[in-house]
This record gives structure tokens, C-alpha cells and sequence, in this order.
């Protein structure tokens, strides 16, 4: 078995609940039309034999269109959807990745304490590289963090768009965003102050392990040891070279298979092809296993 650690859903009651309070939704993320993200039967036709992956809600985040209440009981509510779908679907599913309102920080401790922490299908909490127009990084966040630390739970960061930028793409712009990211929670000390933390980057690290230079010489030797605290996935759509460079810079053991499913290449995503590109990697039989497998459980 391979574990797809980084594979998301859309589920048809939180995505109603979410297209009444703004029916412009799919226009808005053209990206999201995608009937694997919220179609368990047509999920199931897609899925990889061999394959189990750990899910999380792609980015229709209620703080950007409700108040801080409904946030939180719209994220409640979809946290219960997702459990119950792996629970009916444990074949395809090793677990799932938890919602929380950044609009009601009371309200994802809330959450982190009363649904993460009994519920043995949830393994984390997803965040995003912004909220509410913020850095991640912001202060107002920081409880995010403490919790995560707190109770030992891995945080699956995922990139959103900055919306003071006129140019915007699905191919650049989120692997800057992850990047800028990563060095706003280096330079805000996040990774020093809570030692525990484990914050699980989309897209192989994005531009740090090409950037490593820069990131030493600029930043420093001591937040360049913060960097590769990080672990990162195999989601860039293939490529061993570049998820080699990952993989020297981050460590073997905090590369983590993750495709993105079932994004990226339609309908159903790149699993093949990432699966492909793991198995070209400069590295050894045992540390592919790892890739696939044993780094997540072992981060879990």
C-alpha cells in the first residue's frame, strides 16, 4: 500500500451549504469543477490500485465569505462529513485533514480539542499560506500553532492566492506563495517557539530547494536549519530531478508522497505520473518505500 498524503475532496453537503451563501463559487475557482472532488462513486472508478489517500477539503474556506459563527459551524459540520466519508470508505482513505474558521480562533481550538483530537480518522489541520488577507505568520495565528504543538497534530499547509496581485496563476503564483510563506513562519520564529510542530508543505517545497543558496546566504545558517524542519510532498506533476533536489535538501525522510488527486491533471490527477517519478528518483529502493509510505506514518 501506498499512502497519498496529500489528495482532496470537495463533499456535497459542505459544497451546497457553501454555493448557498455564494453561488459564484465555481466561477470564482474554475479549478473546483471537478466531479472526483465531490462524487465518492466516481472517486472510487478513478482511485489507483494500491493507493490509499489521506483527504482534505480543497480551498472554498468559509472565513472568506461568512462571519466568524457560521465559519466555525460550517467547519464543524464539514469535519463530520469528511469522518463519516472515510469511515464509509476506508478502503480508499487512510484519514483525513481538519477545517478550521482562521476567523474564529476560539472556534479551531474549539475544533483542534473537541473533534481532532477523539476522532481517529482526523490526523491534523489544513492552513492555508493566507487568511483574511493576512500572512499565516500573523500573530492572530500564532494559537494555531501552540495547539498543533500542543497536542503532537501535523499541520497540512496549502497555498491560496494573494489577492493584492493583479497576476495570478495556477502554474507560478502558489509556489511563490508557498515559499514566501515558508520564510514568514522561519522569520516569525514559529518553527523555534514550538518545537513539535510538523507542517507538511504542498508542492515539494516549492522554490526552497532550488533557492537553497540564497536562503543560506541571505537568511543565514541558523534560519536555514529552520527550513528543513519542514516536511514537503511529491506534488509538482512529476519531475524526478526536481523532487531529487527536494529530497537533498529537506532529507529522504521528510519527503512525503503527494499528488494532489485529483487536481493537476484531469480528471483524476497525477498519481501515476508522481508514482512514476518517485520510482526514477536518484535514491535508494528502501527510501522510495519511504517516500511512499513510512514517512507518513512515521510523521503521524
Amino acid at each position: 500500500m501506498k499512502i497519498d498524503a496529500f489528495a482532496h475532496v470537495l463533499l456535497p453537503n459542505f459544497y451546497n451549504k457553501m454555493l448557498e451563501i455564494n453561488p459564484d463559487i465555481p466561477k470564482k475557482i474554475p479549478f473546483i469543477n471537478n466531479d472526483v472532488l465531490t462524487n465518492m462513486k466516481k472517486r472510487r472508478e478513478t482511485m489507483t490500485a494500491g493507493v490509499k489517500q489521506i483527504i482534505s477539503y480543497v480551498n472554498v474556506n468559509p472565513e472568506d465569505y461568512t462571519d466568524r459563527e457560521k465559519s466555525y459551524e460550517l467547519c464543524k459540520e464539514a469535519n463530520n462529513e469528511l469522518i463519516q466519508v472515510i469511515k464509509d470508505n476506508s478502503d480508499m482513505f487512510y484519514g483525513g485533514v481538519a477545517m478550521i474558521p482562521m476567523n474564529n480562533i476560539e472556534g479551531a481550538i474549539d475544533i483542534i480539542e473537541n473533534q481532532v483530537i477523539p476522532n481517529k480518522e482526523l490526523y491534523g489541520i489544513q492552513i492555508f499560506t493566507r487568511a483574511l488577507g493576512k500572512s499565516i505568520s500573523d500573530e492572530e495565528y500564532l494559537k494555531v500553532f501552540e495547539y498543533a504543538d500542543k497536542y503532537n497534530l501535523t499541520i497540512w499547509m496549502h497555498p491560496v492566492f494573494d489577492n493584492r496581485k493583479p497576476d495570478n496563476n495556477i502554474v507560478f503564483s502558489w509556489e511563490y506563495e508557498l515559499s514566501q510563506a515558508m520564510m514568514e513562519i522561519v522569520n516569525a520564529g514559529i518553527l523555534k517557539k514550538y518545537p513539535n510542530l510538523k507542517i507538511i508543505v504542498h508542492h515539494a517545497g516549492a522554490m526552497i530547494p532550488f533557492f537553497a543558496g540564497r536562503v543560506k546566504y541571505i537568511l543565514g545558517e541558523e534560519k536555514e536549519k529552520d527550513f528543513k524542519k519542514f516536511y514537503v510532498d511529491t506534488s509538482i506533476l512529476g519531475n524526478p530531478k526536481a523532487l531529487d533536489l527536494a529530497a537533498d535538501y529537506f532529507g529522504v525522510n521528510h519527503l512525503i508522497f503527494g499528488t494532489d488527486a485529483p487536481l493537476g491533471i484531469p480528471p483524476a490527477g497525477a498519481t501515476k505520473e508522481i508514482i512514476d517519478a518517485i520510482n526514477n528518483m536518484n535514491i535508494t529502493s528502501k527510501e522510495k518505500e519511504n517516500i511512499l509510505k513510512n514517512n507518513i506514518i512515521n510523521i503521524l
